[in-house]
């Protein structure tokens, strides 16, 4: 996943090379929550439910093989989706590296760490962009 702009400056500057040796050396390009392989198609249920070639098996959010694989009647639309591996921060702390803070994780598993941090950034831009309104709404007449 892309860093933007305004947190690059958060990041050290060997970020890309420690998210290689995170994702591909020690996670073996494999996501770290739900097991899913970096780089390939797989087919999912959207709600973390996933199709595994390599055990021909469906998987859940978790990479834990379901004991009950699901009928035809269960299974809806299937999705197809490619997997890209990305490195994230348990904290959410972009100055702590240390190995055990970091995580290989998919785009899924990604979002679904990061969304506590999403939400309370959302809160902030809007409750700034309301601020800023309630301050400038008497300054312009037409």
């Amino acid at each position: 996943m892309p860093i933007r702009r305004e947190h690059r400056f958060f990041y050290q500057i060997d970020w890309r090379e420690l998210s290689i040796t995170i994702r591909f050396g020690r996670a073996g390009g494999w996501c770290e929550r739900c097991r899913r392989p970096h780089g390939q198609k797989i087919y999912h249920l959207g709600d973390g439910r996933w199709w595994d070639r390599e055990v021909c098996a469906w998987r859940d959010g978790d990479g834990e093989i379901l004991r009950v694989q699901p009928t035809v009647e269960d299974l809806g639309p299937i999705a197809e989706t490619r997997v890209v591996l990305a490195t994230a921060h348990r904290d959410h702390d972009t100055s702590n590296n240390a190995d055990a803070n970091l995580a290989a994780f998919c785009q899924r598993c990604h979002m679904l760490h990061d969304r506590p941090e999403h939400r309370r950034r959302r809160w902030r831009t809007l409750f700034r962009r309301k601020a800023l309104g309630d301050l400038l709404r008497g300054c312009y007449r037409a």
